[in-house]
Protein backbone atom coordinates (compact mmCIF):
# COMPACT_ATOMS: atom_id res chain seq x y z
CA UNK A 1 0.00 0.00 0.00
CA UNK A 2 0.87 3.06 -0.72
CA UNK A 3 2.34 5.29 1.92
CA UNK A 4 -0.02 8.49 2.89
CA UNK A 5 0.79 11.67 1.66
CA UNK A 6 -0.37 14.03 4.15
CA UNK A 7 1.39 13.08 7.65
CA UNK A 8 -1.03 13.60 10.59
CA UNK A 9 0.91 12.57 12.74
CA UNK A 10 1.99 16.26 13.18
CA UNK A 11 -1.31 17.89 13.63
CA UNK A 12 -2.71 19.89 16.38
CA UNK A 13 -5.73 21.49 17.25
CA UNK A 14 -3.94 25.20 16.16
CA UNK A 15 -3.61 23.66 12.75
CA UNK A 16 -6.92 23.31 12.06
CA UNK A 17 -6.71 27.47 11.22
CA UNK A 18 -3.58 26.60 8.86
CA UNK A 19 -2.09 23.41 7.25
CA UNK A 20 -5.46 21.18 8.55
CA UNK A 21 -8.32 23.83 8.16
CA UNK A 22 -10.08 21.80 5.41
CA UNK A 23 -10.42 18.87 8.31
CA UNK A 24 -12.78 21.51 9.52
CA UNK A 25 -15.71 20.47 6.38
CA UNK A 26 -16.03 16.99 7.97
CA UNK A 27 -18.57 18.85 10.73
CA UNK A 28 -20.94 19.21 7.72
CA UNK A 29 -22.02 15.35 7.95
CA UNK A 30 -22.79 15.66 11.69
CA UNK A 31 -25.08 18.81 10.86
CA UNK A 32 -26.67 17.16 7.80
CA UNK A 33 -26.91 13.79 9.55
CA UNK A 34 -29.17 15.64 12.16
CA UNK A 35 -31.40 17.90 10.21
CA UNK A 36 -32.17 14.82 7.35
CA UNK A 37 -33.13 12.89 10.39
CA UNK A 38 -35.26 15.55 11.75
CA UNK A 39 -37.17 15.95 8.40
CA UNK A 40 -37.05 12.09 7.73
CA UNK A 41 -39.69 12.32 11.04
CA UNK A 42 -41.73 14.10 8.67
CA UNK A 43 -43.30 16.26 11.83
CA UNK A 44 -43.89 19.83 9.90
CA UNK A 45 -45.36 17.73 6.56
CA UNK A 46 -48.90 17.69 6.51
CA UNK A 47 -48.66 16.59 2.71
CA UNK A 48 -46.21 15.04 0.70
CA UNK A 49 -45.87 15.67 -3.18
CA UNK A 50 -45.71 12.48 -4.67
CA UNK A 51 -43.41 12.37 -7.30
CA UNK A 52 -43.99 10.61 -11.09
CA UNK A 53 -44.11 10.67 -14.55
CA UNK A 54 -44.60 8.64 -17.62
CA UNK A 55 -40.74 7.46 -17.94
CA UNK A 56 -41.42 5.50 -14.37
CA UNK A 57 -43.84 3.62 -15.47
CA UNK A 58 -41.69 1.99 -18.56
CA UNK A 59 -38.37 1.71 -16.30
CA UNK A 60 -38.88 -1.41 -15.49
CA UNK A 61 -37.77 -3.08 -11.61
CA UNK A 62 -34.69 -4.76 -11.71
CA UNK A 63 -33.35 -6.31 -8.80
CA UNK A 64 -29.75 -6.69 -10.38
CA UNK A 65 -29.54 -2.71 -9.73
CA UNK A 66 -29.50 -3.11 -6.29
CA UNK A 67 -25.80 -3.72 -6.32
CA UNK A 68 -24.38 -0.37 -7.79
CA UNK A 69 -27.17 1.25 -5.00
CA UNK A 70 -25.86 -0.22 -2.45
CA UNK A 71 -22.13 0.75 -3.79
CA UNK A 72 -22.77 4.08 -2.96
CA UNK A 73 -22.92 3.35 0.55
CA UNK A 74 -19.27 3.44 -0.17
CA UNK A 75 -18.36 5.18 -3.07
CA UNK A 76 -18.44 8.93 -1.26
CA UNK A 77 -15.97 7.47 1.92
CA UNK A 78 -14.18 6.17 -0.55
CA UNK A 79 -12.69 9.36 -2.25
CA UNK A 80 -12.65 11.33 0.81
CA UNK A 81 -10.61 9.09 2.58
CA UNK A 82 -8.62 8.72 -0.17
CA UNK A 83 -8.26 12.69 -0.67
CA UNK A 84 -7.59 13.06 3.27
CA UNK A 85 -4.44 10.25 2.59
CA UNK A 86 -3.29 11.88 -0.61
CA UNK A 87 -5.01 14.40 -2.31
CA UNK A 88 -6.27 16.97 0.34
CA UNK A 89 -7.46 19.12 -3.13
CA UNK A 90 -9.91 16.65 -4.05
CA UNK A 91 -11.35 15.97 -0.62
CA UNK A 92 -11.50 19.90 -0.46
CA UNK A 93 -13.52 20.09 -3.85
CA UNK A 94 -15.72 17.07 -2.94
CA UNK A 95 -16.97 18.15 0.17
CA UNK A 96 -17.17 21.65 -1.80
CA UNK A 97 -19.90 20.23 -3.87
CA UNK A 98 -21.49 17.93 -1.08
CA UNK A 99 -22.19 20.90 1.13
CA UNK A 100 -23.44 23.45 -1.36
CA UNK A 101 -25.66 20.69 -2.94
CA UNK A 102 -26.82 19.24 -0.38
CA UNK A 103 -27.48 22.08 1.64
CA UNK A 104 -29.95 23.19 -0.75
CA UNK A 105 -31.43 20.05 -0.99
CA UNK A 106 -32.24 19.81 2.33
CA UNK A 107 -33.91 23.39 2.02
CA UNK A 108 -36.06 21.77 -0.54
CA UNK A 109 -36.83 19.00 1.36
CA UNK A 110 -38.16 21.73 3.58
CA UNK A 111 -39.88 23.47 1.98
CA UNK A 112 -41.48 21.41 -0.77
CA UNK A 113 -42.23 18.09 0.49
CA UNK A 114 -41.86 14.80 -1.82
CA UNK A 115 -43.11 10.93 -1.75
CA UNK A 116 -42.53 8.48 -4.46
CA UNK A 117 -44.97 5.22 -4.91
CA UNK A 118 -43.16 3.47 -6.71
CA UNK A 119 -42.35 0.47 -5.23
CA UNK A 120 -43.90 -2.87 -6.31
CA UNK A 121 -46.51 -4.42 -3.89
CA UNK A 122 -44.19 -7.86 -4.76
CA UNK A 123 -41.23 -9.10 -6.64
CA UNK A 124 -41.65 -11.28 -9.25
CA UNK A 125 -38.35 -13.13 -8.52
CA UNK A 126 -37.80 -15.09 -5.17
CA UNK A 127 -33.60 -14.37 -4.36
CA UNK A 128 -31.11 -12.79 -2.25
CA UNK A 129 -31.39 -9.61 -4.14
CA UNK A 130 -35.07 -9.18 -3.71
CA UNK A 131 -35.43 -10.15 -0.13
CA UNK A 132 -32.90 -7.47 0.68
CA UNK A 133 -34.26 -5.32 -1.01
CA UNK A 134 -37.86 -6.13 1.13
CA UNK A 135 -35.76 -5.72 3.84
CA UNK A 136 -34.32 -1.70 2.79
CA UNK A 137 -37.79 -1.11 1.97
CA UNK A 138 -39.23 -1.42 5.40
CA UNK A 139 -36.49 0.27 6.74
CA UNK A 140 -36.19 3.36 4.39
CA UNK A 141 -39.00 6.01 4.00
CA UNK A 142 -40.20 7.11 0.66
CA UNK A 143 -40.01 10.69 1.13
CA UNK A 144 -37.74 13.32 0.71
CA UNK A 145 -36.75 12.36 -2.89
CA UNK A 146 -36.51 15.51 -5.28
CA UNK A 147 -33.84 15.80 -6.03
CA UNK A 148 -32.05 12.61 -5.31
CA UNK A 149 -29.08 12.61 -2.51
CA UNK A 150 -27.72 9.37 -4.07
CA UNK A 151 -27.55 10.94 -7.44
CA UNK A 152 -26.14 14.20 -6.09
CA UNK A 153 -23.38 11.97 -4.52
CA UNK A 154 -22.48 10.12 -6.65
CA UNK A 155 -21.79 13.19 -9.16
CA UNK A 156 -19.58 14.92 -6.28
CA UNK A 157 -17.19 11.66 -6.09
CA UNK A 158 -16.94 11.87 -9.88
CA UNK A 159 -16.24 16.13 -9.64
CA UNK A 160 -13.87 15.80 -6.87
CA UNK A 161 -12.01 13.07 -8.69
CA UNK A 162 -10.92 15.36 -11.34
CA UNK A 163 -9.16 17.22 -8.75
CA UNK A 164 -7.11 14.27 -8.11
CA UNK A 165 -4.08 14.77 -9.77
CA UNK A 166 -2.71 11.13 -9.20
CA UNK A 167 -5.95 10.03 -10.22
CA UNK A 168 -5.98 11.56 -13.80
CA UNK A 169 -2.27 10.23 -14.24
CA UNK A 170 -3.73 6.57 -14.04
CA UNK A 171 -5.25 5.12 -16.71
CA UNK A 172 -9.12 4.82 -16.91
CA UNK A 173 -9.64 5.47 -13.18
CA UNK A 174 -11.80 8.74 -13.99
CA UNK A 175 -13.97 6.59 -16.25
CA UNK A 176 -14.48 4.12 -14.17
CA UNK A 177 -15.32 6.42 -11.68
CA UNK A 178 -17.82 7.79 -14.41
CA UNK A 179 -19.13 5.08 -15.09
CA UNK A 180 -19.40 3.83 -11.37
CA UNK A 181 -21.69 6.95 -10.50
CA UNK A 182 -23.69 6.40 -13.65
CA UNK A 183 -24.43 3.16 -12.61
CA UNK A 184 -25.50 4.02 -9.46
CA UNK A 185 -27.54 6.83 -10.75
CA UNK A 186 -29.60 4.96 -13.06
CA UNK A 187 -30.29 2.44 -10.47
CA UNK A 188 -32.29 4.70 -8.11
CA UNK A 189 -34.76 4.81 -10.88
CA UNK A 190 -34.57 0.70 -11.45
CA UNK A 191 -35.02 -0.01 -7.71
CA UNK A 192 -38.07 2.20 -7.06
CA UNK A 193 -36.12 4.60 -5.27
CA UNK A 194 -36.32 6.87 -7.14
CA UNK A 195 -38.47 8.99 -10.22
CA UNK A 196 -36.74 9.86 -12.55
CA UNK A 197 -37.85 13.56 -12.16
CA UNK A 198 -35.76 12.93 -8.74
CA UNK A 199 -32.48 12.08 -10.87
CA UNK A 200 -33.30 15.07 -13.82
CA UNK A 201 -33.32 17.62 -11.19
CA UNK A 202 -30.55 16.32 -9.20
CA UNK A 203 -28.85 16.47 -12.38
CA UNK A 204 -29.51 20.12 -12.96
CA UNK A 205 -28.54 20.93 -8.80
CA UNK A 206 -25.23 19.25 -9.79
CA UNK A 207 -25.02 21.35 -12.97
CA UNK A 208 -25.34 24.71 -10.86
CA UNK A 209 -23.45 23.57 -7.77
CA UNK A 210 -20.21 23.38 -10.43
CA UNK A 211 -20.71 26.98 -11.61
CA UNK A 212 -21.47 27.97 -7.82
CA UNK A 213 -18.28 26.84 -6.84
CA UNK A 214 -16.38 27.89 -10.14
CA UNK A 215 -17.17 31.54 -8.94
CA UNK A 216 -16.54 31.08 -5.47
CA UNK A 217 -13.02 30.11 -6.66
CA UNK A 218 -12.92 32.76 -9.12
CA UNK A 219 -13.81 35.63 -5.90
CA UNK A 220 -11.14 33.52 -3.46
CA UNK A 221 -8.67 34.09 -6.24
CA UNK A 222 -9.37 37.66 -6.95
CA UNK A 223 -9.43 38.59 -2.76
CA UNK A 224 -6.42 36.80 -3.13
CA UNK A 225 -4.64 38.90 -5.43
CA UNK A 226 -5.86 42.22 -4.46
CA UNK A 227 -4.62 41.26 -0.73
CA UNK A 228 -1.31 40.41 -2.02
CA UNK A 229 -0.89 43.53 -3.89
CA UNK A 230 -2.00 45.80 -0.98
Amino acid sequence: MKKPVVNYRTFSLDKLNGEFSYLKLLLFWPVHGLVFSFLEKGLFQQFYYPMHCVLDDIIPFCEWFFIPYLIWFLFIPAILIYGLLYEPKGFIKTMQFIIFSYAFTLFVYFVFPTCQNLRPASFARDNILTRMIARFYANDTNTNVFPSLHVLGSIAVSYGARFCEKLRRKKGWIAAIDFTAFLITISTCFVKQHSFLDVFSAVLVAVLTSALIREFDLQTASHAVIKRAA
